[in-house]
């Protein structure tokens, strides 16, 4: 059975705080194939210091820190109510990150389906417990960890009520440099908890979590926007309406490629086996009762006679009739 990877279009809060963008990041996510649209859900002052500094990647000129940056782009639950209802009129799944309790609770009211932490949630204690109890999906993405903190967040999860996790390889960097993708991470991911495993990408372009899925991830999650030059913290290390269509291209295409793992002849080359392959020839004029010998019988295209594998078997055996130079033998 073919695989199936589970593809997260991140439109995160590259709305910029405006429904109307967030309604047509949805069309986009939609247009591209993307099996969800997953947003960020959160109150800023439950969420960060009024002091908290910008990261490095997020400063953009303006005389604005963390705090003031996120709360211009917070939207209010009653817009993610009505985004979650134009994703249900549109027919994606609509999914959004809790970054604070009362977002959770929020989120959970309104039936949100999975979970998916973030990497920033890694150690907070008490949303992965809370979340733990509503004994859902949870996705939980592992930017800037090292194993031992996602084995601890992993035992909260499993502690407190959550059967299905699984762990997303990511590098938090916007944009991540190739050298710290470090892909094969997944393998120690996979081998060590036992999970479902994927990866949440922030390089530019599609290749890598095309990669990804080449090497077993099962979710891909990336970020979109409706326009690179757009100002904004994630805009820039994000793909175009374009290049995530091309992407779900691109893993759908993998996912077919993948294949089932057995070594058989495919159905589309079953045809080539004939002109391809080799049968024993008379390399010259053969007389009835003469021996075949390795000087009077060649192997040659097409196959459909007698494999030459049978070499030895042939040598030595009396024709049975004349045969003309290039004809098939037979036994």
């Amino acid at each position: 059975m073919q695989k199936h990877v589970f593809v997260i279009a991140e439109a995160g809060v590259n709305h910029n705080g405006s429904l109307t963008l967030a309604y047509q990041l949805v069309d986009v996510a939609k247009a591209a194939g993307a099996d969800c649209v997953k947003f960020q859900t959160y109150i800023t002052d439950n969420d960060t210091a009024e002091s908290c500094e910008k990261a490095e990647y997020q400063k953009n000129g303006q005389e604005e820190n963390q705090y003031q940056l996120l709360k211009r782009l917070e939207l209010s639950f009653e817009d993610f109510r009505k985004l979650q209802e134009y994703c249900n009129k549109k027919e994606i799944l609509f999914l959004s990150t809790p970054f604070d309790i009362e977002s959770l609770f929020f989120l959970e009211s309104i039936q949100i389906p999975v979970w998916k932490i973030a990497s920033s949630e890694v150690e907070n204690f008490q949303l992965l417990r809370e979340v733990a109890k509503t004994h859902k999906p949870v996705i939980l993405s592992t930017g800037m960890c090292r194993m031992d903190e996602i084995e601890a967040a992993v035992n909260v999860l499993r502690r407190f009520g959550t059967e299905k996790i699984s762990i997303l390889h990511c590098n938090t960097q916007y944009p991540t440099p190739m050298e710290d993708v470090n892909l094969s991470a997944m393998n120690d991911l996979r081998d060590k908890f036992g999970t479902t495993i994927g990866y949440s990408d922030h390089t530019m372009g599609i290749e890598v979590p095309i990669a990804a899925v080449a090497m077993g991830a099962e979710i891909i999650e990336k970020h979109f926007t409706l326009d690179r030059k757009m100002e904004g913290p994630d805009h820039a290390a994000s793909l175009n309406p374009a290049e995530l269509k091309e992407m779900v291209k691109g893993i759908r295409n993998i996912e077919k490629a993948i294949g089932n793992g057995e070594k058989i002849p495919s159905n589309s080359e079953k045809e080539n086996r004939i002109a391809a392959r080799k049968s024993i020839f008379a390399r010259c004029d053969i007389k009835k009762g003469q021996p075949f010998t390795e000087d009077n019988i060649i192997a040659k295209r097409p196959g459909g006679g007698i494999n030459p594998m049978r070499w030895e078997e042939v040598i030595g055996t009396i024709a049975l009739r004349d045969f003309k130079r290039d004809e098939m033998i037979e036994l």
